[in-house]
């Protein structure tokens, strides 16, 4: 009988060992796909590309044992060659070849040049070929970064004592009201994809004390701007025992200055590539969402329009106030109005007409949503009739406070928006694998 005992041993070696190998290793093997060839007669220089970045190989005609006219980009190779040192090649060393393995070949030329350093094509283009498009290097390295940024959440939280769960994405009511809902049948009964997973999170402070959670939210927004998503992943957590909402802006703060650490030192290569200028994280500044839009409306000439919430330009505008007085990049707005906020909020016990919830906003773009939560049963059953809301489908919802909650407080960022603000892009599409918009089911 024989088993399976673990991971095998590769032959093969990946980006990081070939960088590790010294001159004239021999007998060097190397997989992946012919991002580029450039045929000198006897001499070509083959492009190979591996998930961490391009290795440059070097075919010779007395040297290799096949033909180069076999041979196009996109084929998946497995090569064999001896390590020299080359200051103009990629990372100043090559592969020069004795052997080329081709694993599979492409039936048809690529659709897009992914081999030029920047896609001179439309973002429609690049999102319906998005298999293809993804090839181009840089491209790429936005989601080498987005990975970064998640990893960066999760290794925070975990840190600082979070549990990890997953919650359901098909429910039988939403957690922010309204009808910007995705409806469905669920064997003949009415369901929704959740806006949020904020409910089941509250719910699991209970048990958990403190939780978050990676997943996509829905909503059923007809919006059709550079901002906006109708699938997105969300990033949230949820903690209890707090002692105000600002508990939760330090922890966030918290993530933000580690992740932007972890990304300097783990993703150097990819923020070079795109030339991206991480932010600064050492200390965000937080001001009254009433007083926000003072300051801004003063000192831009700009009439206030909505008194109980922010307009696409003002966040805008606020960014920009923060920035220029006080050099930041990111800047909490607190106390937004109940008007505007969930059932859920804690109101504001000086002042019930606001709540103990903030907005960041980064480079005056919302990305993040969050506030201290109502922790009382009664408080709670009392705002939901003075909303003219009904229990129904909120009763294991309210079990959890009917049988005792602690204070507590969470909030949820956009993952593609927050990607989108480091990499400093117009459109969060371009953050985005595979968008979810008002005219996008695709690929």
């Amino acid at each position: 009988m024989e088993f399976v005992t673990g991971i095998m041993t590769a032959e093969d070696v990946d980006l990081k060992q070939f960088m590790t190998l010294p001159e004239s290793s021999e007998n060097v093997w190397v997989k992946g796909a012919v991002h580029s060839i450039r045929n000198m007669g006897e001499l070509a220089f083959i492009i190979l590309r591996k998930s961490g970045g391009l290795i440059q190989t070097v075919w010779e005609e007395q040297a290799a044992n096949m033909d180069l006219s076999g041979l196009r980009e996109g084929d998946r190779v497995r090569v064999c060659g001896t390590v020299r040192l080359e200051a103009r090649a990629v990372h100043g060393r090559e592969l020069r070849l004795s052997r080329v393995e081709i694993l599979s070949r492409t039936t048809a030329p690529l659709p897009l040049p992914v081999d030029k350093w920047k896609l001179n094509t439309s973002l429609e283009a690049k999102l319906n070929m998005r298999a293809v498009s993804l090839r181009n290097i840089v491209e790429l390295s936005r989601f080498r970064i987005q990975e970064g940024i998640v990893r960066g959440f999760r290794d925070f939280l975990y840190g600082q004592g979070f549990t990890e769960i997953h919650t359901p994405k098909i429910g039988a009511k939403g957690a922010e009201g309204g009808s910007n809902i995705f409806k469905l049948s669920y064997f003949h009964k009415p369901a929704i994809l959740e806006q949020s997973p904020q409910l089941y999170k509250q719910m699991m402070v209970g048990v958990f004390d403190r939780v978050f959670e990676t997943g996509p939210v829905f909503r059923a927004e007809k919006h059709n701007t550079r901002r906006h998503l109708n699938e997105y992943t969300s990033l949230d957590f949820e903690m209890g025992y707090i002692h105000s909402f600002m508990d939760i802006c330090a922890m966030e703060t918290g993530f933000l200055q580690y992740t932007m650490d972890f990304l300097e030192n783990n993703y150097a290569r990819e923020l070079n590539v795109l030339k991206v200028a991480l932010p600064g994280t050492r200390k965000i500044p937080y001001v009254r969402f009433d007083e926000a839009k003072a300051l801004v409306s003063e000192k831009y000439q700009r009439r206030i329009r909505d008194p109980y919430d922010l307009e696409p330009e003002e966040e805008a505008l606020i960014g920009r106030y923060f920035k220029e007085e006080y050099d930041a990049d990111f800047v909490f707005v607190t106390h937004y109005p109940s008007k505007k906020r969930p059932f859920y909020a804690m109101d504001d016990p000086e002042d019930s007409r606001f709540t103990l919830s903030f907005d960041l906003l980064f480079h005056g773009l919302e990305v993040t949503t969050g506030g201290q939560r109502i922790h009382d049963y009664q408080m709670l059953v009392d705002k939901i009739a003075a909303r003219g809301m009904t229990t129904e489908g909120l009763e294991h919802y309210l079990d959890a406070f009917r049988y005792g909650m602690p204070p507590h407080g969470g909030l949820g960022i956009g993952l593609e928006r927050l990607t989108m603000q480091v990499l400093g892009e117009e459109n969060v599409r371009e953050a985005c694998l595979f968008p979810r918009d008002l005219n996008r089911l695709e690929p």
